[in-house]
């Protein structure tokens, strides 16, 4: 009976362990076929993500290029950036190690908690910066104490300076970090992205800030499953940025900014044949290292808030009627149109009637009788009232364009001002209104809605001196290989120039020149040039009959403007300039001493002339040595 019953059963158990057989089988051939399928078929795929996860590609920062002067002086470049960091995980106590550290080199509150708050919201293995840009003496006390300081570690990196400070910080600009609108607006430049890295903000740094930045190196490093680092397991550096050098002589432009000192004023100096800017200064100043590192609140409003204006660059920004500096492109515009003869002459008795109004001369009891030259040299008003009202508005600014005034010359350098050279289709356009005779009669003494600035006076001085082309001001070098188109012809007879040039000698070298007693009275340095005095409140008639106040009596504000621009040498031009003091009162008193100092200073630094004297000094030597 057992026999029979276990014989029943037998068939069953071998079905059951067959089915079981065939499910493991076909469960096997499954997990063999995806292990075929994720290895085998997709292996390279996974392989690739794999090492992703544990290979971890990033940029690095490429040096930035340098800026040079015209010798091959840096005025911009990278040095050793030496700073602190943490490391969260490896610090016990990090309030404590931050108080341990204050002790060495200071550290204020705020900086403190930055660091609190990086530690808060980054990983405890990331590096934090505390504090940077220490001097090696700071650095080596601190590398003496690193012992007791858990979680310290330092760097050596590079960062932006700036040898020349505030004497070029108008024209180099500043570098600061990356903003989330620069993120917006850089495409898609990884170096962007990269923590601590810089770019151009105001000046060339900003203009020329892709050249300069260069392309980014790339690091390949293991990491674990954390993210942290292992190893490097290989480095591409990155291309450096390019150097760009200007035009500038920075020894004369340290000259220029002292000379200007305490007021606010700016000045241009330019080479007539080349268009070179050999220096360009607005005072005051800033100091761009400060952007690099970091301005606190109160440092960057004492700037905003300053009424001088430090941050703006007068000498391509500031917006200035250019008082009798101007009256030169008034008298070239009569003499082309033919409206009068070079042998012209005016009668001033110190005022001109038109209608029911009368237009004063500065002078208050007159010149008395003017021609074109003395006109100029003594800066006759009703002089050019005359020819103003005889030429018109409209042949006025066409002079003015063709000699560099309301436009922009300057694309390299961020921020400059076209000025406003107005017409009587400007006017009926801007204002709704009708131009008006008297209007005409105000610009022809260079005030009214005319607006010149720096640059825009020393080219048009320079196109003066040139005499015979348009000379367009460059402040950066062309390249060996960059070709430099030739300026246009300026297309003004060579007896009307001849006229303005000796109108504008008679002004430093005749005894009644409005500048004569800041002539250079060196033989072959002479300097030609023209004050202007330009208004910026009005005299009302009241004021004329009891005395015109002068302007030491007058609030700052109230006080005008003063201009000058000139040439030299006078009789073979070779440079040109223009000078302007904000609310600094007469042109003749105030800029004309600024500009013949600076005028000098140029001519000594010509190049031929470091020659003769070094020519002079080796004969001199053998003399001694004969004798």
């Amino acid at each position: 009976m057992r026999e029979r019953i276990d014989k029943t059963r037998r068939p069953v158990f071998s079905r059951r362990a067959l089915m079981l057989g065939g499910v493991k089988m076909a469960m096997f051939t499954g997990l063999v076929g995806r292990m075929y399928y994720l290895q085998v078929v997709e292996g390279e795929q996974y392989r690739v993500k794999a090492d992703e996860n544990r290979i971890s590609l990033r940029f690095l920062a490429p040096p930035r290029g340098r800026l040079l002067d015209r010798h091959g002086k840096q005025i911009a470049r990278n040095r050793q950036n030496f700073r602190v960091l943490i490391i969260p995980e490896q610090a016990k106590d990090i309030p404590k190690t931050l108080e341990q550290l204050n002790e060495i080199v200071p550290i204020g509150e705020r900086e403190r908690q930055r660091v609190l708050r990086e530690v808060r919201r980054k990983r405890q293995f990331v590096p934090i910066t505390v504090v940077d840009n220490l001097t090696w003496a700071e650095f080596s006390r601190i590398n003496v104490r690193i012992p007791d300081l858990p979680g310290i570690d330092l760097d050596v990196g590079d960062t932006r300076a700036y040898p020349f400070s505030d004497y070029l910080a108008h024209v180099v600009g500043y570098v600061a970090p990356v903003s989330e609108r620069d993120l917006k607006e850089g495409g898609s430049d990884p170096l962007l992205e990269l923590p601590g890295f810089r770019i151009g903000k105001r000046g060339l740094e900003k203009r020329f800030d892709t050249k300069l930045r260069g392309d980014a190196g790339t690091q390949r490093v293991e990491v674990n499953a954390y993210g942290r680092v292992i190893r490097e397991l290989s480095r591409t550096e990155g291309r450096s940025g390019e150097d760009i050098q200007l035009t500038i002589d920075t020894e004369l432009q340290q000259f220029v900014m002292d000379r200007l000192g305490d007021e606010s004023a700016a000045a241009v100096v330019m080479d007539i044949h080349t268009g070179d800017v050999l220096a360009l200064a607005s005072v005051p100043s800033f100091n761009p290292n400060a952007f690099n590192v970091g301005l606190t609140s109160r440092e960057w409003k004492d700037l905003q808030r300053n009424p001088r204006k430090p941050l703006n660059n007068k000498a391509i920004a500031g917006r200035y009627p250019p008082g009798s500096t101007f009256k030169m492109v008034v008298i070239l515009a009569a003499l082309d149109a033919g409206v009068i003869k070079s042998g012209h002459q005016v009668y001033c008795n110190g005022k001109t009637q038109l209608g029911r109004g009368v237009f004063h001369c500065w002078k208050r009891g007159g010149h008395g009788m003017m021609n074109i030259t003395e006109a100029l040299a003594q800066s006759c008003d009703v002089f050019l009232y005359d020819i103003a009202l005889k030429v018109g508005v409209d042949r006025i600014a066409a002079m003015a364009e063709r000699f560099g005034l309301g436009t922009q010359l300057l694309p390299d350098l961020p921020g400059e001002s076209s000025g406003l050279v107005p017409t009587t289709a400007w006017k009926e356009a801007a204002i709704g209104e009708s131009w008006q005779k008297g209007e005409t009669l105000i610009v022809g003494i260079g005030q009214g809605y005319l607006l010149t600035t720096p640059l825009q006076l020393a080219t048009m001085t320079a196109r003066l001196a040139n005499g015979r082309f348009a000379v367009e001001p460059r402040i950066v070098k062309p390249g060996k290989n960059e070709k430099v188109a030739p300026f246009a012809e300026l297309g003004v007879s060579k007896e009307a120039l001849d006229f303005a040039r000796e109108g504008m000698r008679r002004v430093m070298q005749k005894k009644r020149g409005t500048a004569r007693a800041y002539q250079i009275k060196r033989k072959g340095w002479e300097m030609a040039g023209k004050t202007g005095t330009a208004q910026v409140r009005r005299i009302t008639a009241a004021e004329r009959e009891s005395g015109v106040l002068k302007n030491e009596e007058l609030a700052w504000r109230e006080r005008d403007h003063a201009l000058f621009v000139a040439f030299a040498p006078s009789d073979k031009p070779k440079y040109a300039m223009a000078v302007i003091v904000e609310h600094g009162g007469s042109g003749s008193k105030t800029a004309a001493p600024i500009a013949r100092d600076i005028m000098r200073r140029t001519q000594e630094l010509d190049p031929s002339a470091k020659r003769s004297r070094n020519k002079g000094a080796k004969a001199s030597l053998r003399d001694g040595e004969q004798g």
